[in-house]
């Protein structure tokens, strides 16, 4: 299971230049997270304490809007969210629900720190790496809010909203 994990979380773009020796130090302190279909990893505005890896199940993404709740995107095995978690000490920008059955590993900025007492160089091309995830979803973010602006109608994604009372 544990190879398993490793190769998944190398396949990722934050841990794609990482040796496996190091993302098994990374996963030894990590709880994998059980989440059952229909329940929340996170609500929007919760305090943010660490990212997730999904290895099994598929998420929702969404954000609150006027009493709704509109999806921003579904992720599904090997994707990840919360990564923000581990640069800033703001709390959850979006609300994260299991579609289905889930488990994640749990990555804290502890595991991290941990990480950086041991490697510095691994340490920081992890941080590195999340920078620029970040930065990409930036730059697509940006791109479409500029199309808008220019009266381009976009493609909505699929929308999900919810009652108040669901949120």
């Amino acid at each position: 299971m544990l190879a398993a994990r490793i190769e998944l979380m190398q396949q990722m773009p934050i841990f794609g230049a990482i040796d496996a020796g190091t993302i098994e130090f990374l996963l030894e302190p990590a709880p994998v997270i059980e989440i059952a279909g229909g329940d929340y990893f996170c609500h929007e505005g919760d305090l943010a304490d660490g990212m997730y890896v999904l290895e099994r199940g598929r998420v929702t993404v969404s954000k609150s809007w006027e009493d709704q709740r509109l999806l921003l995107r579904r992720l599904g095995p090997g994707d990840c969210f919360g990564e923000m978690a581990l640069l800033d000490l703001f709390p959850r920008s979006a609300s994260i629900r299991a579609d289905e059955d889930c488990s994640a590993i749990r990555i804290t900025s502890d595991n991290l720190l941990r990480l950086f007492e041991r490697d510095a160089v691994q340490f920081a091309l992890i941080q590195m790496n999340i920078g620029r995830e970040i930065s990409r979803r930036l730059r697509h973010t940006d791109e479409l809010l500029f199309r808008a602006r220019m009266g381009e109608v976009l493609e909505a994604p699929e929308q999900l909203v919810t009652r108040p009372a669901e949120l």
